[in-house]
């Protein structure tokens, strides 16, 4: 797996704020995006921890799930197929 949880999360609070389960929310898409082979399909490239924050760096500015949602968006636009991983609810929690 590409995708490292733990360090992700940390350096999603890290770099863009937003609370606790924001930044769980967004993990969990990014392990199921890369689990499903779709983006490395589609790009060429895996989908790593530094690949999902260069991308949400790129973003308007706003906490993890904001971020994710644009570049999903961005994805859908260019690819189709990515509205699965959407964000559309998520607890807030500290």
């Amino acid at each position: 797996m590409f995708i490292d949880p733990g360090k992700l999360e940390v350096r999603l609070r890290d770099e863009f704020g937003g609370t606790m389960g924001q930044s769980r929310v967004v993990v969990r898409q990014a392990v199921d995006l890369a689990d499903a082979g779709q983006y490395e399909d589609d790009v060429g490239v895996p989908l790593t921890n530094e690949v999902v924050l260069d991308e949400l760096a790129d973003a308007p500015d706003g906490p993890p799930t904001d971020r994710w949602n644009w570049w999903i968006g961005s994805l859908e636009i260019a690819y189709g197929g990515y509205g699965q991983f959407g964000i559309r609810r998520y607890r807030n929690e500290e």
